[in-house]
């Protein structure tokens, strides 16, 4: 995740926080998906989820035999997501064993089944929650193959914020909703959300069928949403604006935070630097609603599985995670001589996998 809005204010203000130490001791990051059934069928899910994964789910026992390994490997948050979240009959007991165990806890929902019968329990349990909306009531509605899914998840975004709740919008961009995100920024700002995360598309699950953004308009888009997280922070709009999965977002945030204030840029690169690029099986990993352990969600790989083994060894005991953690990784194609290798890390291997059947290709949806 490329938290473009913090960069940019803690670059400009180098006494908010050190460069340097902007990582160190934050631990890694877990997403859960506890369940794998949900009541929409959206066409990019990468976990295939729906209706007939009712059964796959992860129980609160599971969760509980898991925290010791889980604090032992340093994961200091856990966003709990799925399929859709609120469908696991466990979710509130899992997000309580958590909480009672020291982690941070998000909850990742389509938001179409928050109503006032859980809103309280969703404000004691979770530290933030993230709502999906991707785009314009038609064009969300589309997404989420199901008509009204628009006016729901907008009715619990401000559900939650008239209970106090810490929430924010996510979206998902591809090929069929790029055009709206102009609309999403204003209704971010309209809405009052404190954080807006858009999420490039990974070819995974029913995703791998959803054509790519052609790179010419991928690049537009993505200086467009850095540009307006630069808009934000010069006119005190306070709309956190942070992507995710498409790291070289990251050499533009560069590229155009050099333009805006060279003065400050040797602040901004070593921020970037220290950031590192993509994460995948070292600050961001995955349990799937099965028990797998994977690099993230995105992956086809199962390193191994919570049911049967340790959480702290599986990731310490698995070649591929090993290999993600090198520093710099060692990759092919466009990836291995990039000038920008040390900005991006490479970018989605899970994306150069389901391309080119390789996890150290290059990233097929690089635009530089």
């Amino acid at each position: 995740m490329l938290r473009i809005s913090d960069y940019i204010k803690k670059s400009l203000n180098p006494g908010l926080q050190s460069a340097v130490s902007h990582h160190n001791g934050a631990g890694s990051l877990l997403i859960w998906n506890i369940t794998g059934a949900c009541n929409l069928s959206c066409e990019h899910c990468y976990s295939s989820s729906g209706r007939g994964n009712r059964n796959e789910t992860i129980t609160p026992e599971l969760v509980l035999s898991t925290v010791d390994s889980l604090n032992k490997a340093n994961i200091r948050a856990v966003i709990i997501s799925g399929g859709e979240p609120l469908m696991s009959p466990y979710v509130f007991d899992i997000a309580k064993i958590l909480k009672d165990n020291g982690f941070v806890t998000h909850l990742s929902t389509n938001g179409t089944m928050i109503d006032e019968g859980n809103i309280d329990r969703i404000k004691s349990m979770f530290d933030y929650v993230g709502v999906s909306i991707d785009g314009e009531e038609e064009t969300h509605d589309m997404f989420r193959k199901r008509r009204g899914a628009y006016k729901s998840s907008l009715r619990a975004l401000r559900l939650l914020k008239d209970k106090g709740i810490n929430a924010g919008l996510r979206t998902s961009l591809t090929v069929h909703n790029y055009r709206d995100i102009p609309f999403i920024f204003k209704l971010a700002v309209k809405e009052g959300v404190k954080k807006l995360y858009i999420s490039h598309l990974v070819y995974a699950g029913r995703g791998s069928s959803v054509s790519e953004i052609e790179k010419t308009a991928h690049r537009k888009i993505s200086s467009h949403i850095i540009e307006t997280a630069f808009d934000f922070v010069k006119n005190g709009i306070p709309v956190d604006i942070v992507t995710g999965n498409n790291e070289p977002d990251a050499i533009i945030l560069l590229e155009m935070f050099k333009k805006h204030y060279p003065e400050f840029y040797e602040n901004m690169e070593e921020r970037i630097l220290n950031w590192g690029g993509n994460q995948s099986g070292k600050r961001i990993i995955n349990i799937d609603y099965s028990g797998f352990v994977k690099p993230d969600p995105f992956f086809n790989y199962r390193a191994g599985n919570i049911k049967e083994e340790d959480f702290f060894n599986i990731i310490n005991g698995d070649r591929l995670f090993s290999e993600l953690r090198r520093t710099p990784r060692k990759l092919k194609g466009r990836c291995e001589k990039c000038r920008y290798l040390e900005i991006c890390n490479g970018g989605s291997r899970a994306r150069s996998h389901a391309i080119y059947g390789d996890y150290f290709q290059e990233d097929p949806a690089c635009f530089m």
